[in-house]
């Protein structure tokens, strides 16, 4: 168990490593050499120019102008500047909603800090328990500030009920505000943006197979029946992940030739050599720039085959399309309404924004979803429970008395003071965290399986999959292997009536390690994001190698974006230590505080000059987040509940019990009052907007513009056959068929027949 000393020493650690990055941040970012490494999003959006393109040489490369290392800190005021309206300009307002999250913690633990320092330490540190009441287990000078310190059946565990109910209630204020706040602002963001082909677009699935009609047939003629005063035109979505990967193949060769030409250019003499064999370890060893090019040769005619086939070949043509509408209000009642008898067929839903398709899943068969799903909620289950028995062992061989155990000869060195208390005020946090650096693509993976369709639902659904795993194994599985499993042979030796005792005290006891990880996580981790040591590191390593024009360069940028799927469960873990600590330890929370107002600084300054957004959804993640801080809310109601249990407060159970009631009952409320605001576009929004359109741009093409907006990036440019009969029908009320005997169809299940038969009447009659 940490003690304030080893808390001392792990503080300083983060602190002086927070300190190197931050120093070495400011100091490199000056250095005209790296200023696209660091200011790329200025470069994107054309307002930024190379400080390189003037001065003398050595000017170039290194900043000799001292005055400007003298305000080296400029930065941080500098990313506090940019009103929020502008920012929502400047980034998108997925960016600034993502940043009013840190600022959303400091709104709710600030004022609770305040308060458990002025009520529940003094009533913690005057209790005059002795803590000896737990044999076996070991207690720090921290448990003394914690519920920890006060004798079972006391009356003071009432102030902590009182106070578990006044921040869930300032909780509950602050979320509903926030809810709201940010509900209008995704309702303002939409009725101001600009025109985009996602507003007038839905993706159709599960489009029903037709014997007489093509798939593009098919959605042409169900649409201008059951849509025909608002549909425009549609684009049936093609199996192109064959293409795509052949397209991907080739411009890694290019880059390979590109590297190799230019290592040529710089020594003649020798010509560079490769083997063909695996990554080039072994093989028969060849010229370089001519393997190359040979495989780009190969490439570009397999490439303009598959491109063909693709074109040509109507099994590339899966049963989904983009469906466009010559309005707003025309999508609106298509996206969100049923259109079939059937509800398993012509399934619609808004479109997302063409650079949010994920293009991958558009192929996979629509029945395969369900069996997917399956499969992978059984994997995340093994995944998640079976995770903690690594971790588990990993932290009990990440302190003192496991080190000693495997490695006994470093006993002498393990006894010394200083590392005594690096290994167990800082050792078990960054093991914890080098843990869980694969876990985010092992889950997006996992995602992707699962078949969405956009990375923005991708990236929803993998940060659903990491709370999950936050939950259970980094918080509960870090509880329950903590205090007592460093004591397992002990605790497993107990009486039984023991046992329940034990856990509970196992819950403050445990506050230690969080602190440690939050310093190693949020202090010197966040620092560390400032720096972009791999982007620095990448982006030299290409400009040395590979980069020979300006465009070059530009690509060699890489301005990464915020990881949604990763940096906001990583968020609801300190929401969730914040508020489960509250009442029971409340020295965690300055170290929270500290994190929430350190990365609100420096992702605000990475949104402003770094991230380029792959997308943008229009903040659809909040209600995600407002959910996952109430269930941290709950699991601190149920622990508190479990921890006084131990304690002989029983008295106090009911009373909280109805505390989680309510915060359910919240839930319910928001979801309810806020949550069709996320999925939903209004309609009187919608002819607003439309109206308003038509009059200022009244000869605006809007089916040219929607034309290649959802083709496959991979097709585009490609010119495609559009048939005569469909060319005819633009202008054409009546809808031809080619169907002769669509009574008695036997093709097509029960359900779809009905269904086809009534559109065909429809046709006949329109």
């Amino acid at each position: 168990m940490a003690s304030v000393q080893d808390i001392s020493v792990s503080a300083v650690i983060n602190l002086v490593s927070a300190l190197v990055f931050l120093l070495a941040f400011a100091i490199v970012r000056l250095q005209p050499i790296n200023d696209r490494v660091y200011f790329p999003k200025w470069y994107l959006k054309g307002i930024r120019a190379s400080p390189r393109s003037s001065g003398s040489f050595v000017n170039k490369f290194v900043n000799l102008d001292f005055r400007t290392y003298i305000s080296f800190l400029n930065w941080m005021p500098a990313a506090l500047k940019m009103p929020e309206q502008e920012l929502i300009s400047h980034a998108g307002l997925d960016s600034a909603v993502y940043i009013r999250i840190y600022l959303l913690g400091l709104k709710i633990f600030v004022p609770i800090t305040v308060l458990s320092f002025a009520v529940l330490v003094p009533v913690n540190w005057t209790s005059g328990e002795t803590l000896d009441h737990i044999e076996d287990l070991t207690f720090t000078d921290i448990d003394k500030l914690s519920i920890s310190n006060i004798p079972s059946g006391s009356q003071r565990f009432w102030a902590h009920v009182v106070m578990a109910y006044v921040y869930t209630f300032w909780t509950f204020y602050i979320l509903y505000k926030e809810y709201k706040t940010i509900s209008t602002m995704r309702l303002h963001f939409l009725a101001s943006e600009k025109r985009r082909p996602d507003q007038f677009t839905v993706l159709v699935r599960n489009v029903p197979p037709d014997p007489d009609e093509s798939v593009s047939e098919h959605v042409e003629h169900f649409f201008r029946v059951n849509h025909s005063d608002h549909y425009l035109s549609h684009q049936v979505v093609y199996n192109g992940n064959k293409l795509a990967e052949l397209v991907e193949k080739k411009k890694s060769s290019h880059n390979w030739l590109t590297y190799y030409q230019t290592k040529y250019e710089r020594n003649p003499e020798k010509k560079p050599k490769i083997k063909t064999g695996f990554w080039g370890l072994w093989g028969k060893s060849v010229d370089a720039i001519d393997y190359y090019m040979t495989e780009i040769e190969k490439l570009t005619k397999e490439e303009a085959e598959e491109r063909e086939k693709v074109i040509s070949d109507p099994n590339a043509i899966v049963p989904a399309a983009f469906v466009s509408f010559n309005s707003r209000w025309g999508a609106a009642v298509c996206a969100q309404t049923q259109q079939s008898r059937n509800p398993t067929i012509w399934l619609t839903d808004w479109a997302p924004e063409p650079r949010d398709v994920y293009w991958d899943n558009l192929s996979i068969p629509y029945i395969q979803l369900s069996v997917r799903r399956l499969l992978m909620a059984v994997a995340l289950f093994f995944l998640t429970f079976f995770f903690m028995i690594p971790i588990g062992f990993v932290q009990a061989f990440a302190s003192i008395d496991g080190i000693k155990k495997v490695l006994p000869f470093l006993k002498p060195l393990i006894d010394m003071d200083v590392v005594k208390s690096f290994v167990q005020g800082f050792l078990p946090g960054i093991v914890l965290k080098i843990f869980l650096i694969l876990l985010p693509m092992i889950l997006m993976t996992m995602s992707k399986i699962e078949g969405f369709t956009s990375l923005s639902s991708l990236e929803r659904r993998s940060a659903a999959k990491y709370h999950l795993f936050v939950i259970v194994n980094v918080f509960f599985g870090s509880i329950i292997t903590g205090a007592a499993f460093e004591q397992l042979e002990r605790f497993l030796h107990q009486s039984p009536t023991e046992i329940p005792k034990t856990i509970g005290v196992t819950l403050p006891m445990k506050a230690t390690f969080f602190i440690t990880f939050i310093m190693v996580d949020g202090w010197a981790g966040i620092a560390a994001e400032i720096l972009r040591l791999v982007p620095l590191v990448m982006f030299h390593i290409k400009n040395t190698f590979i980069v020979k024009t300006d465009h070059d360069r530009e690509q060699a940028m890489d301005p990464g974006s915020l990881n949604f799927s990763v940096s906001e469960p990583r968020l609801q873990l300190y929401f969730l230590l914040g508020l489960v600590y509250s009442v029971v330890t409340p020295i965690l929370l300055p170290f929270i505080i500290v994190f929430f107002a350190f990365s609100y600084m420096v992702f605000r300054h990475q949104i402003i000059n770094v991230y380029d957004q792959k997308y943008e959804s229009a903040a659809s993640f909040w209600p995600d987040v407002n959910r996952r801080i109430l269930i941290g809310l709950v699991i601190s109601h149920l622990l508190l509940i479990g921890l006084l249990s131990t304690k002989d407060a029983s008295k106090s159970t009911p009373v909280l019990i109805v505390l989680t009631v309510l915060t359910i009952w919240f839930h319910k409320f928001c979801k309810e009052r806020f949550e069709s605001v996320f999925v939903k576009f209004p309609l009187q929004d919608a002819v607003v907007k439309d109206t308003v359109e038509r009059t200022t741009e009244p000869d605006f093409n809007l089916k040219e513009y929607l034309q290649d907006a959802y083709l496959h990036p991979v097709l585009k440019g490609v010119e495609f056959e559009v048939s005569k009969e469909l060319d005819e029908e633009d202008n054409n009320p009546l809808v031809a068929t080619k169907r002769t005997s669509r009574w008695s169809s036997k093709t097509v299940s029960n359900g779809t027949s009905e269904d086809q038969k009534t559109v065909s009447e429809t046709r006949l009659v329109v």
